[in-house]
């Protein structure tokens, strides 16, 4: 029996640890055990094992106790942790770490309970003739590309139901926790008992239970989040990522893995279907579907009865408030009818900035560089970056005027506005300030769904993916909240939005109507929107993408320092970026050292350089070779991501 075994730790040091078992302890791959690490004792992960001590060594320290009774990961997740680590740039205990069952949290949001009928439909024409190309290889990339409500789900479960029935396991990802029971009140239907759910707002000990029943053979399907794609089965056939276009399937802590990547790297490893859907692809698998490297499949029309919805834009330059005249008769005659509105708009809060008209002071974040947001309900001033939170002031703190005030407008207060016109109606708020009680969110949606409600306003919660036969209106309040990004999907993330949202109105009556308000009537994104041009959006942005050099026409890998000191971020920053330069050169293009736009948040400051490359292999290569050889600073944290979805 091996007597010594080697650590992974969840910490930025690329290498494992060699540990030595005392008397009457055994520990295999697999496990996890306490073992002490300088003055700590942490939690390592047995990711191998050797019969001898390594040469050299003088002393080898003791694991103190072993965690797990059984392995609780194989060969085949220790290989995929080592992918990760060297795709990401971090440590495979970081990678290991992200992957199992006591992992970090993703998100904070709860799931959705939502009836759903069992469903095994008749299939329409173009749904048959999808699942027939899917299945007739066994493996491959396929993306299905459908309007809002052509049944791609009904495709998805049919797909998953042929691949089970040859004994094989199915990943199914959705983009937020909140739309998870929303499948698993679909395929429970047919997959019973041997369906589990894993997402990171499970309890650890929920979460194990369920990853170890995977583990052991007794499911045949996972749904869950973007951290379910590392669902251990040991013979994968399909993983479904529905919703591909969404940014969270992309992580925001290290390691800064994209759920698509690590799902087409599983596809290829052990031979399975990668399929993928969306209204509105992203524009990678747009451009890969037009490349021929992603099988298209189309689903042009709507199934349920509907028919895309009547789409008018307003132009909030000639109105006075946050709602327009137009949009408060049509929610006003859409009540009328009997029927519902839906109120979107991506900002929480009451008002967004507090400013004196006097000196032009705006109160901004004490620890990051962006401006408070007044909470009227809860009578606070709060930073949505780092939650830090302030008396709101009715004196100019800089030049003592009385004339301050607040501009800009939050779900709270689009809430207090229509509550203002209209006293009779009932109106619900959903988002993540208003749902943060258990099951409140299931019983907004569960009540507005059953016609208890007649006014949904929501921010992205209410965009993605939920289905409302009752809804004739959708009204988006502000479309150009994404164009304030700086950022160079800025337009692409605002055209997904309208037309996802917009897809919320006549799923199953053919008179839907969006409403969108806007100060930039005619922004490309918001004209095409409109009109349903899809692909004349993606041809132009693409074009836009191919000029500029952006993704996918080159790959990026940004390097973000952080400090709490500024001239130590600054000069950390500089050093890193001429560590980079001659690696990268003739391979990659290297832009910055630069401050990053949000130039301080949770009271460290960042800079960051960017590495953008059309030779990837070569410049991701070298990039990690010059990091490894980069001495750290005290006090100084990097961030690797490699692909990065925004540049903030």
């Amino acid at each position: 029996m091996s007597r010594f075994v080697e650590l992974a730790f969840n910490l930025p040091v690329r290498k494992a640890f060699t540990y030595a078992l005392p008397d009457g302890l055994s520990a295999t791959t697999g496990q996890r055990v306490a073992a002490p690490f300088g003055a700590r004792k942490l939690t390592g992960m047995v990711v191998g094992e050797r019969d001898s001590a390594p040469v050299g060594v003088a002393e080898i320290r003791e694991i103190t106790r072993v965690i797990d009774e059984r392995p609780i990961f194989d060969d085949k997740v220790v290989q995929l942790a080592r992918w990760m680590s060297r795709m990401y740039m971090c440590s495979l205990g970081e990678a290991l770490s992200a992957m199992l069952p006591a992992g970090r949290r993703e998100s904070q949001q709860e799931e959705t309970a939502l009836e759903e009928e069992p469903r095994l439909h008749e299939l329409a024409p173009q749904q048959t003739d999808a699942i027939a190309k899917v299945l007739e290889k066994g493996a491959g990339s396929y993306y299905l590309f459908g309007v809002t409500g052509s049944g791609k789900t009904d495709v998805f479960l049919h797909v998953a139901r042929e691949v089970v029935s040859r004994g094989l396991g199915v990943i199914y990802l959705v983009p937020e926790i909140s739309l998870t029971h929303q499948a698993v009140r679909i395929f429970r239907a047919h997959f019973k008992n041997r369906l589990a759910i894993l997402h990171s707002s499970l309890a650890p000990s929920q979460r194990l239970k369920e990853w170890m029943r995977v583990l052991d053979g007794d499911v045949d399907i996972v749904i869950g989040a973007r951290s379910a794609i590392f669902a251990p089965f040991r013979r994968l056939g399909l993983v479904v990522i529905d919703e591909e276009h969404e940014g969270s399937y992309k992580s925001g802590t290290t390691p800064r893995y994209h759920a698509r990547q690590v799902a087409m790297y599983r596809a290829g490893q052990e031979g399975a279907v990668l399929l993928m859907g969306s209204a509105t692809p992203s524009l990678e698998a747009w451009h890969h579907m037009r490349e021929g490297t992603l099988t298209g499949l189309r689903l042009p029309d709507r199934l349920s009865g509907g028919a895309m919805p009547a789409v008018e834009v307003v132009d909030m330059r000639r109105e006075q408030g946050p709602l327009s005249a137009t949009l408060l008769d049509r929610i006003g005659r859409v009540h009328a009818e009997g029927r519902q509105a839906i109120l979107f708009l991506n900002r929480r809060g009451f008002s967004y900035m507090f400013h004196c008209r006097s000196c032009g002071y705006e109160m901004t974040c004490a620890h990051c560089s962006v401006a408070m947001t007044y909470h009227k309900e809860r009578q606070r001033m709060i930073c949505h970056y780092c939650g830090s939170s302030a008396a709101p002031v009715t004196v100019c703190p800089t030049c003592g005027s009385l004339d301050v005030g607040y501009s800009g407008f939050g779900t709270e207060g689009i809430e207090e506005e229509l509550g203002r016109h209209f006293p009779h109606m009932v109106t619900r708020r959903i988002d993540t300030d208003a749902v943060k009680k258990k099951k409140v969110l299931k019983e907004a949606l569960a009540d507005f769904r059953d016609g208890k409600i007649h006014v949904l306003i929501g921010t992205q919660m209410v965009a993605k993916g939920l289905n409302f036969p009752g809804v004739k209106l959708v009204g988006i309040v502000n479309a150009d909240t994404g164009f304030q990004m700086p950022d160079f999907r800025a337009a692409e993330r605002t055209f997904s939005l309208l037309v996802q949202v917009s897809g919320r109105a006549g799923r199953s009556i053919p008179d839907g109507i969006v409403l969108i308000q806007t100060f930039r009537p005619g922004a490309a994104a918001i004209l095409m929107a409109r009109e349903g041009r899809l692909e004349e959006f993606y041809a132009a942005e693409l074009d836009m993408r191919r000029q500029l050099g952006f993704p996918p026409f080159s790959r990026l890998i940004r390097l973000v320092v952080r400090s709490r000191n500024r001239q130590k971020a600054l000069d950390a920053c500089a050093a890193l970026a001429r560590a980079l330069q001659e690696p990268v050169s003739g391979v990659a293009e290297l832009l910055g050292p630069a401050e990053c736009p949000l130039a301080r948040i949770s009271g460290s400051y960042r800079y960051h350089c960017i590495v953008r490359a059309t030779r990837f292999s070569e410049a991701h290569a070298r990039v990690s070779a010059a990091l490894e050889a980069f001495r750290v600073p005290a006090g100084v944290h990097i961030e690797v991501d490699v692909d990065p979805q925004a540049l903030l």
